[in-house]
């Protein structure tokens, strides 16, 4: 799939908490939505890339999400590691902690959901 713009991941964000519905419906759940003309394309544009279904009903187009927010996020984060820390969730962290986004707490917890997700695994 075709990575999403800034523009259509916000409009993709509307979808996922709307599950199912109409533009209008999309534009309410956005800060500053802009002109509905652009949100429709930006809902087409969105539709032509996979991540979403079109049903026209009458003379409105309903949409639903055709992928969850827990597999773009799965999808985007891989690419990220993948493409700017080589492959490395070590190299993503450290990054974090580098520029001071991370505290010691927060990496003490992420070391605590690593064991009790190792511990699953075994």
């Amino acid at each position: 799939m075709t990575k999403l713009t800034a523009q259509e991941e916000e409009v993709m964000m509307a979808i996922w908490e709307t599950g199912e519905g109409h533009i209008k419906l999309f534009m309410e759940k956005m800060q500053n939505p802009g002109p509905y003309t652009t949100i429709a394309s930006t809902v087409k544009n969105i539709e032509k890339k996979g991540y979403i279904t079109g049903k026209l009903y009458g003379n409105v187009y309903v949409y639903k999400p055709a992928i969850t927010r827990e597999e773009y996020k799965k999808m985007f984060m891989g690419n990220v590691v993948k493409n700017y820390f080589s492959n490395s969730y070590k190299e993503l962290v450290s990054f974090f902690v580098d520029q001071k986004n991370l505290s010691q707490k927060e990496l003490k917890e992420i070391m605590d959901m690593i064991e009790k997700g190792s511990k699953k695994i075994k």
